[in-house]
């Protein structure tokens, strides 16, 4: 038998094998991705780190939308964000401080924590090789690889004491703007055949503007503020997102935190997750070509109409950047997030381009609701307009989850230390039901 045809026979085989009948899932009341019936999420465990409120629960038990709400610890994520724009200062690592320790710091001791960040964000010279060595199409490959390679220069990687898991925290917060940013310099060289730049992290800067440094070199003042911004609004979104609850199950086993965080990236690269923002970009890019007048609701409400109908774009009846498994009427990051996009939008002469964008994000929602007509309320996604806001930067298409790992390494470091730190641990199993019947095995030579 040809070696390709095998190939083509089990995979075949496999189909049949994995065929299950969707009325089992009823009949056994599995709740399917751990969501209950009403859409909200089978309840697994309990945390400190993160809140995420999208509705509330009514007498009688049914839910009822409310504006999204986030909390890093006890605290709103619209006062912390409001507070860093308002002092003008950046904010990512008071964000990281906090979720890592449960408290607010102080000038010294926020002063003190900028500094660790900046003496452990270079790389030694055998990181910068293996990066190189590396080399490959997929960032988010090299960012899990390097992050496992990290575990060969740790003097002590099994340890899971407090003392230790707090270093590799910091470790790997200050060294994931750092890889990322070598790692795009490397492709950018090796795929497209530009200069090769290796920039090193510059003392007394945020960890935002050392990315864009390291990145690019040049930036504007309002381009590492926006990043800036985004980093704390992907830094954290409670324990129940994929790739969260991915490190907090490999934590449950008692592994050690490089092989857990790598399990975390690979979840987040999916594009059901993280790899989100980039069909959102591509979908843009797509509208504006495709709607001849930007400002004509009938024609933008008929193309999203043919969209959900699987007419065009890619005809799979989605509107990316629409929609959220918690939030209903609103998702507080988006809201945020527009709010520098605007004056970002201005900076680089793309307002046309945003009212655009604007005016797409209100027709979404609104032809949703009038297509499906399932009585669900739905709005705009973080991711909505985080694609918008990375290409005015300037940042390229690559990067995109990385950057979404670069925020979310500080949730997942915060979540691992709280299911190791936790006197009650338990491995973390759920059930599954096996429903096909046992057969009797049948010897070789009778098949």
């Amino acid at each position: 038998m040809k070696k390709e045809y095998l190939v083509y026979k089990l995979s075949e085989e496999m189909k049949e094998a994995a065929r299950i009948d969707n009325e089992l899932f009823s009949k056994y009341d599995v709740k399917r991705g751990l969501r209950n019936e009403d859409g909200t999420g089978v309840l697994v465990g309990l945390t400190k780190v993160g809140n995420v409120v999208g509705y509330e629960r009514v007498p009688g038990g049914g839910l009822k939308p409310i504006p999204g709400k986030l909390f890093y610890r006890q605290y709103d994520l619209d006062d912390l964000v409001h507070a860093t724009i308002k002092e003008k200062r950046f904010g990512f690592e008071e964000v990281a401080y906090l979720l890592l320790s449960g408290k607010l710091p102080n000038k010294d001791e926020l002063a003190s924590f900028c500094e660790l960040i900046n003496e452990n964000m270079p790389l030694d010279r055998k990181t910068k090789m293996n990066i190189i060595e590396l080399e490959g199409p997929d960032i988010m490959n090299i960012l899990a690889r390097s992050v496992l390679e990290m575990y060969r220069f740790d003097p002590n990687p099994e340890d899971t004491s407090r003392d230790t898991l707090m270093r590799q925290s910091i470790d790997l917060i200050s060294k994931f703007p750092t890889i990322i940013a070598y790692a795009y310099n490397m492709l950018r060289h090796a795929t497209f055949g530009r200069s090769l730049h290796i920039r090193h992290p510059q003392e007394n800067l945020s960890i935002a503007e050392n990315f864009l440094f390291m990145l690019k070199k040049d930036y504007t003042e309002l381009e590492a503020r926006t990043l800036d911004l985004l980093l704390v609004l992907q830094a954290e979104h409670g324990g129940g997102n994929n790739s969260t609850f991915t490190v907090r199950v490999t934590s449950s086993t008692g592994t050690d935190t490089y092989s857990s965080i790598a399990a975390g990236i690979g979840s987040l690269k999916g594009p059901l997750h993280g790899g989100a923002n980039i069909q959102v970009a591509d979908m843009f890019h797509h509208l504006q070509e495709n709607i001849k007048d930007w400002t004509n609701v009938d024609e933008i409400d008929t193309y999203f109409t043919r969209m959900l109908n699987k007419e065009v774009y890619n005809k799979t009846g989605l509107i990316y950047g629409i929609g959220h498994a918690v939030y209903t009427i609103s998702d507080p990051r988006a809201i945020l997030l527009k709010e520098l996009a605007r004056d970002l939008a201005k900076e680089k002469g793309k307002e046309r381009e945003f009212t655009f964008l604007e005016l797409l994000e209100e027709r979404a929602i609104k032809t949703f609701g009038k297509v499906k007509n399932n009585g669900k309320t739905v709005s705009s996604n973080v991711d909505f307009y985080s694609g918008f806001v990375y290409e005015m930067i300037g940042l390229p298409q690559e990067i995109y989850t990385p950057l979404f790992a670069m925020a979310r390494i500080v949730g997942w470091c915060a979540h691992r230390n709280e299911e190791l730190t936790f006197a009650g641990k338990r491995i973390i199993r759920p059930a599954y039901k096996n429903v096909l019947e046992e057969g009797e095995y049948i010897p070789l030579g009778k098949r």
